[in-house]
């Protein structure tokens, strides 16, 4: 038997995230705040590096448990997402996720913003599109789509650290690449 690197596009992402985190602890104490977080309202600016910012938060973390537990879910879903969709359209969904979770965060809040969460719920909810066909809506969505974004909104109104709103903001991307993907699988393309 051989090693496989088997998801390019999810392999890659965690470790490029992993090894931000690891420069970020050991060598370089600003690169993450620098460039893998994007700030509030307040505090953004129309630059190169906060344009850059709006993509890369994703990869971005505050500690290995925050690490690991947004790739614990992206490395058990996304090499199923990927071989369903290729990698091209995994890495087109997740920089849009990306963009999107990040200018809403400047819009709407004051606080900066870090983490793959975004990305993690729209794998979720874009899994459970997975036996899709047209003209269905599958059940397995709307039970996600209850138990994930439901439980999202009622945590948003605790007083905490997490973007709640990011994670529904990728649960609804999540729905619209299921509900709009061609659904045929794909080679890693």
């Amino acid at each position: 038997m051989k090693l496989k690197y088997n998801a390019p596009t999810i392999l890659t992402f965690t470790f490029i995230s992993a090894a931000a985190l690891a420069l970020n602890q050991f060598l370089f104490p600003n690169l993450i705040s620098a460039w893998f977080s994007v700030p509030g309202h307040g505090d953004f600016h129309f630059g190169i590096r906060n344009i850059v910012n709006l993509f890369t938060h994703v990869i971005g973390h505050a500690d290995w448990k925050h690490l690991v537990n947004n790739f614990s879910i992206i490395l058990l879903v996304g090499p199923m997402l990927e071989t369903r969709y290729g990698s091209k359209d995994m890495v087109l969904m997740m920089a849009v996720t990306a963009l999107a979770t990040g200018a809403l965060n400047v819009v709407f809040f004051p606080t900066g913003l870090l983490g793959a969460s975004g990305v993690v719920f729209m794998m979720i909810l874009l899994a459970s599109f997975t036996n899709f066909k047209k003209g269905e809506i599958p059940l397995t969505f709307i039970l996600v789509l209850f138990l994930y974004l439901g439980q999202q909104i009622l945590e948003a109104f605790q007083s905490d650290n997490i973007s709640q709103f990011t994670h529904i903001a990728g649960g609804v991307l999540g729905s619209l690449f299921g509900f709009l993907g061609r659904g045929e699988e794909k080679n890693h393309e």
